[in-house]
């Protein structure tokens, strides 16, 4: 029979392995939620972080930590974020996480064709999960209003911003006025626009003056300005 002593020894060392270990654990989960949180700052809407258990009994000790993406992962949903041990041992696990990120989206009230231009009736916001619903989904009919579909939608569908056309401001031979800008100064001629365009896109215009071809920016008047 063991002596008492050796016995209570024993009990102890296993006492502090298995605590040793269970801190290990806890940051290994820490390491994966900072990381997590640092990535969905830019995320719109309210993030909610749920860390799974892992599928390991027990790691060895370890003294820093470094989590990371692995291919293909999404910030939203189910997903797994990587952590791995820099020292003194070497390893890695996957961490199951569940990212719920909750904001407003726009959905159609009726339903709409392709090229119809969307009016304040057609749509309306609702709140709900984000990582349940299609990547680029509008959040506010703002952003909608006024915009063309380019394909067609049934009601009660999310919509998309890569769903709408903004709606030109410029089209191809009409007569535009180009305006230039510098500090202190701004000077303006006309031309003949060479290509459609919406506001924020590059819009080519044919000056009148000398037949010159430039580059623009076309604004929401009407104008292309061209800057120095």
């Amino acid at each position: 029979m063991l002596p008492r002593c050796l016995i209570l020894l024993c009990a102890f060392l296993l006492q502090a392995t298995a605590a040793l270990a269970g801190a290990d654990v806890d940051a290994v989960l820490d390491a994966a939620e900072r990381y997590v949180k640092l990535q969905t700052q830019g995320l719109p809407g309210q993030v909610k972080i749920t860390l799974g258990r892992l599928d390991v009994d027990r790691l060895p000790p370890c003294s820093a930590h470094e989590a990371y993406a692995p291919p293909g992962t999404r910030f939203s949903g189910k997903t797994h974020i990587g952590v791995r041990c820099l020292g003194p041992n070497i390893w890695s696990v996957l961490v199951p996480v569940q990212i719920a990120v909750t904001g407003n989206y726009v959905v159609t009230t009726r339903p709409l064709g392709a090229g119809q231009s969307i009016q304040e009736g057609d749509i309306t916001v609702l709140s709900g999960d984000l990582s349940t619903l299609p990547s680029g989904v509008v959040g506010s009919s703002a952003e909608a209003v006024g915009k063309t579909l380019r394909n067609a939608l049934a009601a009660g569908q999310p919509l998309r911003n890569d769903q709408l056309v903004a709606p030109l401001v410029i089209r191809q031979g009409q007569t535009v006025r180009v305006v230039s800008r510098g500090q202190g100064f701004a000077v303006s001629g006309e031309g003949r626009a060479l290509n459609n365009a919406s506001v924020g896109q590059v819009a080519q215009v044919r000056m009148s003056s000398n037949g010159q071809t430039i580059n623009g920016i076309a604004q929401a008047d009407g104008t292309v300005e061209v800057g120095f």
